[in-house]
C-alpha cells in the first residue's frame, strides 16, 4: 500500500516523497489508519520495520493546521539517541508542515535545560522525552501538559527493563485523562500488557513477528577463543574496502576502548562510543559515522535500539548478547527497510549454551563457522557446555573444574 493510498495530507505525502519512501511497511499499513481513526493502539514490532513512521505520520497529519502553540503531543523513550532520532524524523517529515518538536534529554552539559524549559512552559507541539529528565521539570512546576491529546510510549519493553515504570506513571498523572494513547514494544511481556491496562482505553491490538531479525540479514556465527576475536576480525575485513559502514557491539565499556585500540593499531578509521562520553561527544561520533566520515564504530549496546544510520554494511557481536531479544536488535542495524546486510556473531565457549537459546527464540539455527587455519583452532560447537564447567570431548559429562585460590 502506498502512503497516498493511507489518505495523508498532501504536505506530509510530499516530504515523504522527498525522503525517498512511497510504500508504507507492514506495521505502518496497519497502524495509521487506527490512529487516523483516534483509536488508542497498543503495537509490537521488531527492530527496523517502520514503527517511528507509523505514529509519528498520523499525528502530525491530524496537527496540520493546528492553531494553538500548545504541546499537543509527549513521545516517551528509553534513551537520548532515540529522542535525538525521532526529533530528527520529525524534522524531516514535518519539512512542508510547520510543526515544532524538541528533544527533551539528559547527559548534557546542561546548556540544554533553558531550551528544554522554555519549550515545555510556551510549548512545541511535539516533545520527546526520557523518563527521567521530564520528571526533572515536571518537580519544577513550569510544564504546561493541559491541552496534550496524544501520548506515544516507544520502546516500552526497554523503558521498563531500565526501571522507568513508576516514572511514567507520575508522568501520565500529569497528563489530561481524555486523549490518545499509543504504545510500541518489541517484546510484550505481562508487565507491558499490566501497563496498557491501565493508561490506554480499549486500544487497538497490532502484532507482528516478534524476535527475529529482518529477512534480509545474512547471519552467520564464528566459533572462537577470545584471543582469537580481533584478528579475526582483521581477518574478514582485510581487503573489503567495499563495506563502508560497519557497527561492533560488544557487552562493555572497557572492551570498546580495548577494541578501538587494537583496530586502529591495524589501521581501521574507527572510533568507540559507549555513555562514557558526552553527549556532545556522542553526537558528534554518530554525525561522523552517518556521514561516512568513519567506517566502523565499536559500541555498547546503549546504541543497539536507538542508532538510525543508513546502509550499515556489516554488524559485528562481539560478544553473544544477554537475550535473544537484545540480539534482533543489534542485527537489526543492519537490513534496515527491506535493504540487505550481514551480521556476524563471536561465539566463545562459554557463550555457546546462551546464543543456542537466542536460535530456539528466533526459531533459526545460525550457521556456525570455524576460524581460518591461520588464527589457530575453533573450539568445539557443545552448547550443552556450562559456564564454569570444562566439557570434554566424546560425548563425556563435564568436569568440574577445581576453584582458583583467592588472591
Amino acid at each position: 500500500m502506498t502512503f497516498k493510498e493511507l489518505q495523508l495530507e498532501d504536505a506530509i505525502i510530499e516530504a515523504i516523497g522527498y525522503m525517498g519512501y512511497e510504500n508504507a511497511t507492514p506495521i505502518q499499513e496497519q497502524a495509521i489508519p487506527l490512529i487516523l481513526q483516534n483509536r488508542d493502539l497498543i503495537g509490537s514490532a521488531q527492530t527496523g520495520t517502520g514503527k517511528t513512521a507509523a505514529f509519528i505520520l498520523p499525528i502530525l497529519n491530524k496537527l496540520i493546521g493546528k492553531a494553538d502553540g500548545s504541546t499537543s503531543t509527549l513521545v516517551l523513550v528509553p534513551t537520548r539517541e532515540l529522542a535525538l532520532q525521532i526529533d530528527s524524523q520529525i524534522q524531516g517529515f514535518a519539512y512542508f508542515a510547520p510543526v515544532s518538536s524538541i528533544p527533551v534529554y539528559g547527559g548534557g552539559d546542561g546548556s540544554e535545560w533553558e531550551q528544554q524549559k522554555i519549550a515545555l512552559m510556551h510549548g512545541a507541539d511535539i516533545i520527546i522525552a526520557t523518563p527521567g529528565k521530564l520528571i526533572s521539570h515536571l518537580n519544577m512546576g513550569y510544564v504546561k501538559f493541559d491541552k496534550l491529546q496524544y501520548l506515544v510510549l516507544d520502546e516500552a519493553d526497554r523503558m521498563l527493563d531500565i526501571g522507568f515504570y513508576d516514572d511514567i506513571m507520575k508522568i501520565v498523572s500529569f497528563l489530561p485523562a481524555e486523549r490518545q494513547t499509543l504504545m510500541f514494544s518489541a517484546t510484550m511481556p505481562l508487565k507491558i500488557k499490566d501497563m496498557a491496562q491501565k493508561i490506554l482505553k480499549n486500544p487497538a491490538e497490532i502484532a507482528l513477528e516478534l524476535s527475529k531479525p529482518a529477512e534480509g540479514v545474512l547471519q552467520a556465527a564464528y566459533l572462537v577463543h577470545d584471543a582469537q576475536k580481533n584478528n579475526l576480525i582483521h581477518n574478514l575485513l582485510d581487503g573489503k574496502d567495499y563495506l563502508k559502514s560497519i557497527i561492533i557491539f560488544t557487552s562493555t565499556k572497557a572492551k570498546v576502548s580495548q577494541i578501538v585500540r587494537d583496530l586502529k593499531a591495524k589501521g581501521y578509521n574507527c572510533t568507540g562510543i559507549s555513555s562514557d562520553l558526552e553527549q556532545d561527544e556522542r553526537e558528534r561520533v554518530l554525525l561522523n559515522f552517518r556521514n561516512r566520515k568513519i567506517r566502523m564504530l565499536i559500541a555498547t549496546d546503549v546504541l543497539s535500539r536507538g542508532i538510525d544510520v543508513k546502509d550499515i554494511n556489516l554488524v559485528f557481536n562481539y560478544d553473544v548478547p544477554g537475550d535473544a531479544e537484545d540480539y534482533v536488535h543489534r542485527v537489526g542495524r543492519t537490513a534496515r527497510a527491506e535493504t540487505e546486510g550481514v551480521a556476524i556473531t563471536l561465539v566463545n565457549e562459554a557463550d555457546m549454551s546462551r546464543f543456542a537459546d537466542i536460535e530456539k527464540l528466533i526459531e533459526s539455527s545460525i550457521i556456525k563457522l570455524k576460524v581460518p587455519a591461520e588464527l589457530g583452532e575453533s573450539p568445539v560447537w557443545n552448547p550443552e557446555r556450562k559456564r564454569g564447567y570444562g566439557a570434554k570431548p566424546g560425548g563425556r559429562k563435564p568436569t568440574k573444574r577445581k576453584p582458583k585460590p583467592k588472591a
